[in-house]
């Protein structure tokens, strides 16, 4: 009776989750408002803190635009994002994004010209990635709504542009060159939901049927008859219940990552280990190295000493460096430098570092179904946990700021840490499990993959616990 039961819950917990992606389907008109209600709060809070004075001293979140507009981005918003994604698969790119929307619904409009080979290139999201994420710490993007604007509003204005040029209904700027899409894709890999394609249902329903089937405008260019990965997947709901083969529905969380048939490319496995892991976790936590702080006091004792003070100016237009004189808050040339060498330099080092484990665990393998680069994807969680951790610093100033308690911070952070190490580490398990190697081999490879996890971790705790 048990076993009956058990069985019962389960087919009824996939039926309501399978119920949710038909309701996406069934009402694009719903779906479609929503979306333009985020455009419209989203450029809201974009432009018109732009235009608001600095907050007082005794100015709160809520009663000051910019502070409230700052926490919701940074604070909120961003971290929420992450989760979600980590969690529910690209809901934000396809229920919520406004870029997204905003390129879609131009291209309908737009000249509509087929898209060229070299903006198809796989390295596009990872070199945008790393260029918003310099640019934006070196024009102070999360303290400043000037900053936002020019680096949020600066990639809409980029996405409606592609948009009017490339695509007919189609989302050409999230599929290859969002800054973020690329992030997205792979912290999708973990969710534990997805949509399921069952070809054998497809084929079946193509073949009974004598009148054609609309096809469905999948925005984000997937090729739904064939797709098997969530990381393309924007997952709007548009394609589900077709032909009765598409389903959204539950997996393992990393089921993909485990799966050896699916796809893992280069570009996935760099932006991974040097994009999330590497320079996003460089450009987090530079504000609080002393390493930064000696670097630069090192730098500028030199400068000195040689009667150079070129770099130790202050001008660099805002657009450029940080330089707002009535907040007291200027960059010099030199600051500019040590920030750029910095999150760079660092960022690579650290993702080389990291990478070390994934190329000796397969070398060790020797297996060709578990390459360095699907090796590598097993940091996924750890990813995602890391990017959360460095938004959630943002989030925590402003709470400290408000002078709520904060006790708490710690043992979230050590918890948060865990589970992201634990969940890499069980996908590392997984996949060296799965390899034709012997006992040894397997737990040497394992041992391999447990180093990247051990940096990472020491990282964060040199930053919460040590600086």
């Amino acid at each position: 009776m048990s076993a009956t039961r058990s069985a019962g819950a389960s087919t009824g917990w996939r039926g309501a989750i399978a119920a949710i992606g038909l309701a996406l389907a069934r009402h694009r008109r719903v779906v479609i408002g929503v979306q333009w209600f985020v455009v419209v709060f989203y450029m809201a809070l974009v432009i018109i803190p732009v235009f608001q004075p600095l907050p007082p001293e005794d100015a709160h979140l809520w009663d000051n635009l910019r502070l409230f507009a700052q926490f919701l981005f940074w604070g909120v918003w961003w971290p929420g994002v992450m989760i979600a994604t980590l969690t529910l698969g690209r809901v934000w790119c396809g229920l919520f994004c406004p870029e997204g929307s905003l390129t879609e619904w131009v291209s309908h409009r737009g000249l509509g010209k087929p898209v060229p080979r070299w903006l198809k290139w796989a390295g596009w999201p990872l070199v945008a990635f790393v260029c918003t994420t310099v640019y934006g710490q070196l024009v102070s993007v999360y303290e400043y709504p000037q900053a936002a604007l020019l680096v949020l509003g600066g990639s809409s204005v980029a996405a409606i542009a592609v948009g009017l040029i490339y695509g007919r209904g189609k989302r050409i700027w999230c599929r290859y060159l969002c800054p973020a899409s690329g992030v997205f894709a792979i912290l999708a890999k973990v969710a534990p939901l997805h949509y399921r394609v069952d070809r054998e249902k497809w084929e079946e329903e193509e073949a009974r049927r004598t009148i054609p089937i609309q096809p469905v405008n999948c925005a984000p260019l997937v090729d739904i008859r064939r797709m098997s990965s969530a990381s393309e997947c924007h997952a709007c709901g548009r394609c589900a219940g077709h032909r009765d083969a598409v389903q959204l529905t539950a997996r393992l969380p990393g089921a993909e990552i485990v799966d050896t048939r699916a796809r893992v490319s280069t570009a996935e496995a760099l932006t991974l280990l040097f994009g999330i892991l590497g320079l996003a976790t460089a450009a987090f936590q530079w504000t609080v190295s002393p390493w930064f702080v000696q670097a630069k006091l090192a730098a500028a004792d030199w400068l000195i000493e040689r009667d150079s003070f070129a770099l130790l100016q202050d001008n660099a237009p805002w657009w450029l460096l940080t330089h707002y004189p009535e907040a007291s808050d200027t960059f010099t040339w030199l600051d500019g430098g040590v920030v750029l060498t910095y999150i760079v330099g660092g960022g690579f080092a650290l993702g080389c570092a990291l990478t070390l484990g994934p190329l000796l665990a397969a070398a060790i393998l020797r297996d060709e179904r578990l390459r360095w680069q699907r090796l590598a994807m097993a940091l996924a969680p750890l990813g995602g946990i890391s990017v959360f951790l460095g938004l959630s610093m943002m989030t925590l100033t402003h709470l400290k700021a408000e002078h709520l308690p904060l006790g708490w911070v710690a043992d979230v952070r050590i918890a948060l840490l865990a589970l992201g190490a634990g969940g890499a580490l069980w996908l590392a398990l997984g996949l060296v499990r799965q390899a034709d190697a012997s006992l040894p081999r397997r737990l040497a490879a394992l041992a391999c993959l447990s180093l990247p996890v051990a940096i990472m971790v020491k990282v964060w705790h040199q930053v919460f616990f040590v600086w």
